[in-house]
């Protein structure tokens, strides 16, 4: 079936896909790749937000590519931590909360009470400060399994930050500390394991997968630590 023509202008554009305005209370974000599943990406975030978890509303789109959303109005973690109106470890506490709201979220399929949904790509550019608080966007990766695997991508993301030796860095490195301070389920294998996804999303550069083994010193010298 050809995709049809985007329904409007383009907002912005992720490393797989775009999103476009529709009007002022929904979007339609495409995998530009033409894979995903919509439907299935969809029935997660009306699952978690059943259960309270702050999520975007979601509508049938009819197209495996194309997911339809409720458009959310505030700036992403990131753009409010480069402004100067979010404290990065504000920002990294806000991650780790978010991480244990949501894996307090009974599975949707599994029925073993140790598995829960897990987001695997929650980072500061896929929440949203709205006025009503953040909401977690981008669920194109959600799984159900072990929670520690959840924590684990996490921090993978903000320590290659944090070791990258631009801008970024510093408050990486300061979110990261924020995210581990305090009891979490992240293992060395799942640490393991979030890297090896890592290493081989297709999305990523070599030079970002030479950063992975710094990266995991660098979680394991804070979790170990905090």
């Amino acid at each position: 079936m050809p995709i049809s023509p985007p329904p409007g202008k383009l907002l912005g554009s992720g490393r797989r896909a775009d999103v476009f305005e529709i009007d002022a209370a929904w979007v339609l974000r495409r995998d530009r790749e033409g894979g995903g599943d919509a439907a299935a990406e969809g029935a997660v975030m009306e699952h978690v937000r059943a259960h309270g978890y702050p999520v975007p509303r979601v509508r049938p789109s009819g197209s495996r590519t194309d997911l339809v959303m409720e458009r959310l109005c505030g700036p992403t973690m990131l753009q409010a931590c480069l402004a100067g109106t979010l404290d990065v470890a504000e920002a990294g506490a806000v991650l780790a909360r978010l991480l244990r709201d949501l894996h307090a979220v009974p599975a949707l399929r599994a029925t073993d009470p140790a598995v829960r949904v897990l987001h695997l790509d929650l980072h500061p550019e896929n929440v949203i400060l709205t006025p009503g608080g953040p909401r977690v966007i981008d669920w194109s990766d959600a799984e159900e399994g072990d929670p520690g695997l959840d924590w684990a991508a996490t921090a993978v993301v903000l320590a290659q930050a944090a070791v990258a030796g631009d801008s970024l860095a510093a408050p990486a490195d300061t979110m990261l500390t924020a995210l581990l301070d305090g009891p979490s389920p992240l293992t060395r294998t799942a640490l393991t394991e979030a890297l090896r996804r890592r290493g081989a999303n297709p999305t990523m550069g070599r030079a970002e997968v030479e950063l992975l083994a710094a990266a995991a010193e660098l979680i394991l010298s804070k979790a170990e630590t905090g």
